[in-house]
Order: structure tokens, then sequence, then C-alpha cells
């Protein structure tokens, strides 16, 4: 646990390490130029993902380390996430990932974000736009092979031809499609997607219609699928030192092995009582649990509204003095309740750790997903705003 933090209020904090997402895009780096700077390719570009305030870790502090580590764009979410990030000072190209609402073009070309192109009719606004500023605007246009969400299909490639030749002042500077499953390995569907997404590359340079940046593949598929790497991969939560869980199960630990990350977030708060709890005393909101034994009873000061899920309600575990104690009782808004009758000299001021590592234990965020039967990035983007952010080195 780092230690020299200080401030004032509530006792709950997170700790980003920039070094660990450092060392994560350099690994990506690496992993995905396997020819390396001598080879006779350009090395692939990298999109750091950086929507949802960076999955949780701050948007700007951390567009600003993968920006130092040699992140080549950022991707966002929506206009307001990347004027977000101009605002912080970050010069890098930003992909708007799902395109923009009638009436944001001006915003969009104001501060430099270039838009993906979900619709057909898009291409008009943005180049209405772009007259009235007098400025060619680049643009990525998204396909949908899969998916089933955002994107043009493969029957609207004429369409999309034929509009953007009637656009001068428009370009069109990447595209791009999503994978649904690219962790799945027990079905094709990643091969059928890409295979369809060849097929619109084919089709779009019959029509005439070229871009220099080409981008499938996602953290799982920038992991362990290289077909798919094309000459730029947009990383997600890879960048936070997580891996997806894998189809067939097995594949987890080998795609840990061949890319290794370092997580970069720990989650810690203090405990503000400690009390000792007689046999057959409740805990909690509707006394979800009853000391079996005398107990002492720990008392944090961290809450669901500050990420933890309530779902850990009697069955979570978090790290008091290097040692593991269990939840119990309700996870509460503000309060979480642990069992540390099993540790010797808690007291009032101890820290717990939810995710990160104190002495030799450690308990990471992926692992409480994996318990929770939901995605790493949903704990992480849970991570609440009232949570302080110290960013260390």
């Amino acid at each position: 646990m780092q230690r020299g933090i200080r401030f004032d209020g509530r006792p709950v904090w997170a700790e980003i390490r920039l070094s660990a997402l450092a060392h994560n895009i350099k690994a990506i780096r690496r992993h995905v130029n396997p020819e390396g700077r001598s080879g006779s390719r350009p090395l692939r570009k990298i999109l750091a993902v950086v929507k949802a305030n960076a999955y949780g870790h701050g948007a700007v502090p951390v567009a600003r380390a993968l920006a130092r580590a040699g992140a080549d764009w950022f991707g966002v979410t929506c206009t307001a996430e990347g004027i977000e990030l101009r605002e912080g000072k970050i010069r890098k190209p930003i992909l708007v990932l799902t395109g923009f609402w009638p009436g944001e073009e001006k915003r969009l070309i104001e501060h430099e974000l270039t838009p993906a192109i979900t619709r057909c009719e898009q291409l008009r606004l943005l180049e209405r736009a772009a007259a009235r500023a007098r400025r060619r605007i680049k643009f990525h246009v998204k396909f949908q092979t899969g998916m089933n969400r955002l994107g043009l299909s493969a029957s609207d490639v004429p369409c999309f031809a034929r509009t953007l030749v009637s656009c001068p002042h428009i370009e069109c500077e990447g595209v791009f499609t999503h994978f649904a499953s690219s962790e799945v390995f027990t079905d094709d569907r990643v091969e059928q997607q890409q295979k369809e997404f060849e097929c619109i590359l084919e089709d779009l340079r019959r029509l005439g219609v070229s871009a220099p940046l080409i981008h499938l593949a996602n953290s799982a598929a920038v992991a362990s699928r290289p077909a798919t790497w094309a000459n730029m991969v947009r990383p997600g939560l890879v960048l936070y030192g997580y891996h997806q869980s894998y189809e067939p199960p097995e594949l987890t630990a080998q795609t840990n092995a061949k890319l290794p990350l370092q997580p970069a977030l720990a989650l810690r708060a203090r405990l503000i009582s400690v009390r000792d709890t007689a046999p057959g005393q409740a805990i909690g909101y509707n006394g979800r649990w009853v000391a079996q034994r005398p107990s002492r009873v720990a008392v944090i000061s961290a809450g669901y509204a500050d990420g933890l899920p309530r779902s850990l309600t009697n069955k979570g575990r978090v790290i008091i003095r290097g040692r593991f104690a269990p939840l119990v009782g309700t996870v509460s808004m503000d309060l979480t309740t642990a069992d540390v009758t099993d540790i010797p000299g808690v007291s009032v001021g101890d820290v717990a750790t939810f995710y990160g590592a104190d002495g030799d234990a450690a308990q990471y965020v992926s692992e409480v997903a994996g318990q929770l039967g939901t995605v790493t990035s949903e704990l992480c983007c849970a991570l609440g705003t009232r949570v302080p952010r110290f960013y260390l080195p």
C-alpha cells in the first residue's frame, strides 16, 4: 500500500499506478508488432479506449499517461468525453466511437474530434458542417458485421460510396467493425465477422473508397487473435491490466502468459469502528448475517455508492493487515462490515483493501468480477465519483 497519501474528508480512495498503465500499453505494442521496428511494415497503431472515465480510472490523467507511453489515438463514447480530453490538453487524435447526434457537428469540428459514421445520412450532416467551417473533416466509418447494433450493413456500401463522392469537404480516414465475442473460441462467430468485414472492404475498394486505417481488434482480439490486428488495434480493458475470461477457460491462463499485464487500480478505505459482537447478534440491514460465536466486526468507510457491488453481501472478502477477512452483512450505500475475529490487533484507522495488494495478500477487480459472474469492466466503471483518485508513479 502506498504511504504518504494525505487528504481531508471521508477515508475511502482509489490508487491508480501510472507505471502499470505504461507497462500495459508498451506490452501491447510489442505483442501486436512481433516483427519489431526493423520489420518491413510500419508499426501497428494503438487506439487506447478511455471511454467511461477511462473505465473508472480517470479519463484525463490516464490519457496523459498513455500518451506519454505511446498511444497513437484515443477512443471515447461521445462528444462530451472527447471534449473533456481536449480540455485536459490531450492533443492526440480522438475517435468518437458511437458517432454523433444531429446538432453536435459543430462541437466535433471545433474540438477536432474524429466522428464515427454509423448511418449514411450522417455523411450529409457532417458535409454541411464542414462546408460551413470551410474545413476538410476526416471520419471513420463503422460497419456492423454480427454485433447488430451500430454501423452500416454490407448492403449500405453502395449508398455510402455514392454519398461520399458528393461530399467534397469530408474524408474517410478509417473503416472499422466490432467483434461480439472475441474471447470465445468454441465457435466461429469471430471468423464469420472477419470474413464479412473483408468482403465489405473489397466492395468499398471496388467502388473507389479506401482508408489508411483499418481496425477490428478489441481487447480479447488484441490479446489472442493476430489475424484481426490490421494496421490499428483498439485495446480497452487490457490497458488497465485485465484480460477477458476466455472460452474454453484454459485459454485464459495461456493468454495471461503471452501478454502479462499489471492491474493499475487499488481501492481502499479505513476502518471507522471495531466492535465486539455476541453470538446471536445480527449485523446490518435485514440482519442478513448473525454472529455464530463471539466476534469482532469492523465497519469500513465504503459502500455501493463508492463502487462496491451490493451483491458482495455475505460472500465477498477484504484485506486487512495483510490477511483476508470475510465481508458480513449487507453491503450498504456508505458502509460495509467485515468479520475480523481471526486477525489479531485490528483497530480503528486500519486500511481495508478491496482491490489491490497489501503485504502478501492481493485481490484484483477481475477476481471479484469472476466471483460475482459479471465482467471486470462493470466493476471498474462502478467506482464512485465521490471516491478520490490518487495517481501514483
